[in-house]
């Protein structure tokens, strides 16, 4: 089957940086780096070098071109990513010594995506695939109810978290994904907790303390403990979770075991720095943590 998948593509720009800015601060970075990011490219990424086959829906700017090679370098299908007269969203990232990060986003051609080319990508999608959204998108209401009417799954990232969007299409998807604050913020808009949501697999991420998933359908709640590792940097971490999740399931895996292979391909990601760039493929997280058979 194929994932499909209406996502930002954003140039991330870098800077390493001692701590956190407080409000009215001026730090130096020690170090800048730029590469593919993006929310939506970052979950591309992810399904792809999770063996599963991902088509992105998106749109990138006349300067744009490098990040479309980029995907594709990694194994992501790019017939429905349109050139705009509009500039290509970027990112300005810092990135602590602790890994923790803060993001500002310019969105740029990611929401001026025409509905005819969400329209055109989804006529040769299945009954059966899966379609993907995010925040970081135009449309994505309009193009979660074709995708249903089309026999499709839906899943939703709701991040960044925008209530307005979220309401649009919370009754449109069958998988919704987000982290604790996020959560938080979705129950308060809503006055529904996860547990209580119309929505048939809710996960929620709860950073080092690892991820919890709601099955609705059954009433039950199964917690994940994080994988402990040292973090280098945490951009892109909930991507590539989410990425893994939706390959897994696509290719057939209990939504657990998908679940526990997304926890290793995070865990690894985050002792790496960059976003999409980063994201480790399935040999990788298969093999991470795994004991040495070639010793001894």
């Amino acid at each position: 089957m194929t994932i499909w998948n209406l996502g930002s593509i954003n140039a991330d720009h870098v800077y390493a940086v001692d701590h956190i800015l407080a409000p009215g601060e001026t730090l130096a970075a020690t170090d800048l780096t730029t590469g593919l990011g993006g929310k939506g490219a970052n979950m591309s990424v992810a399904c792809a070098r999770a063996g599963a086959r991902i088509g992105h829906i998106g749109a990138v700017g006349p300067e744009g071109g490098w990040a479309v090679d980029r995907l594709t370098e990694y194994g992501v299908d790019n017939r429905w990513i349109k050139r705009l007269d509009v500039p290509s969203g970027h990112a300005i990232i810092t990135v602590a010594e602790d890994g923790e990060n803060s993001i500002i986003l310019f969105p740029g051609a990611n929401r001026a995506l025409p509905i005819e080319a969400i329209r055109a990508a989804l006529a040769e999608a299945e009954v059966g695939d899966w379609f993907l959204t995010q925040n970081e998108t135009n449309l994505q209401a309009e193009a979660a109810a074709l995708a249903r009417e089309m026999g499709l799954k839906v899943g939703y990232a709701a991040a960044p978290f925008d209530a307005q969007s979220v309401a649009a299409v919370l009754p449109l998807i069958d998988f919704l994904i987000l982290n604790e604050v996020e959560a938080a913020q979705l129950e308060a808009a809503t006055g529904t907790a996860p547990g209580a949501l119309e929505v048939n697999d809710v996960i929620v991420t709860l950073g080092a303390d690892g991820a919890r998933w709601f099955d609705n359908r059954s009433g039950t709640v199964e917690d994940f403990p994080a994988i402990p590792v040292t973090p280098v940097d945490t951009t892109g971490a909930g991507d590539t979770f989410t990425g893994y999740v939706l390959a897994g399931l696509d290719r057939g895996m209990p939504m657990g075991q998908a679940i526990g292979l997304a926890m290793r391909a995070g865990a690894l990601m985050v002792t790496r720095p960059g976003a999409a760039d980063a994201i480790p493929d399935l040999a990788e997280v298969q093999a991470f943590l795994q004991p040495d058979r070639s010793q001894g």
